[in-house]
């Protein structure tokens, strides 16, 4: 693999490390850096590689929440009980029966429209029309919360009827530009949760829904892979999970403080930047 071509992977890496937990649409910016100027899929060979690539490298982002929620992960398997002091409860209430609720509407739903979620919504034009959309969603979301009791402080608190509907409002996300974490976080907020709360749910329940997402893809498109491109997609898997691993402990630092309009307000610049390219 030579430089131009490492450089274009580590790229690609940082983006989807860098947008795919703040609710901006990792996917939007893929196609702006992607599609519209490094073009991977011309050295990839097949659309459907180049496509499973901006898939496969959310596992290094993956693994990032993974990292940064791991005391959560371990008392969610229950295999943290020996880590609590003698006669210590274990602290919080959330469950894995939590997580399983919440992911259970966008997984059902990613199987049965799979096909046509890949072959039409990575549409560009698809993409900025999410992209707008997604914000007018995050925007409402906040003014609607401005005066409203927070009935949610902590992930803790989250009960399995939120946990429900946050999995219906994550069904947004398999739009491609919608983002998981704009539709999920603001879904949270309208219910009731804190910024943080709603936050954390969000990227803890995000984990297996993407790792399921990849695996589906890898199986799909295996046939696909060459040994040449294989230096590509780890080095995206790296650089995704190194990036993603500064930008999720930023972003939950912040975003009880600015909440969720000026991410909107982001993404509908970047929806015009897209427009200005494509027409």
């Amino acid at each position: 693999m030579d430089f131009l071509i490492f450089l274009k992977a580590l790229i690609l890496g940082m983006v989807e490390g860098l947008t795919e937990f703040a609710p901006v649409s990792s996917t939007g910016h893929m196609v702006i850096v992607d599609d519209l100027w490094l073009k991977s899929q011309e050295f990839l060979g097949s659309p459907y590689v180049a496509n499973t690539f901006k898939v496969v490298i959310q596992l290094g982002s993956i693994l990032a929440v993974v990292v940064v929620f791991k005391d959560r992960f371990i008392d969610l398997l229950g295999l943290g009980e020996k880590s609590h002091k003698l006669g210590e409860k274990p602290k919080g209430h959330l469950k894995l029966t939590h997580i399983l609720i919440g992911i259970l509407p966008a997984g059902v739903l990613g199987v049965l429209f799979e096909d046509i979620i890949d072959e039409i919504l990575f549409g560009v034009e698809y993409v900025v029309i999410a992209l707008f959309l997604g914000a007018f969603w995050m925007i409402f979301a906040d003014v609607f919360s401005k005066n409203r009791p927070v009935v949610a402080e902590t992930v803790d608190q989250i009960t399995y009827k939120q946990a429900l509907y946050m999995g219906i409002f994550q069904c947004m996300s398999l739009w491609p530009g919608f983002s998981r974490s704009g539709a999920t976080i603001s879904g949270g907020v309208v219910l009731g949760l804190s910024h943080r709360a709603a936050s954390d749910f969000t990227f803890i329940m995000a984990v297996p829904i993407m790792a399921g997402a990849s695996g589906l893809s890898l199986i799909k498109n295996w046939e696909y892979f060459t040994m040449d491109a294989l230096p590509f997609f780890i080095v995206g898997f790296i650089a995704a999970f190194i990036f993603a691993l500064v930008s999720i402990k930023f972003f939950l630092k912040l975003i009880n403080r600015i909440k969720l309009v000026p991410f909107a307000i982001y993404r509908i610049i970047v929806a015009i930047i897209i427009m200005l390219f494509i027409f």
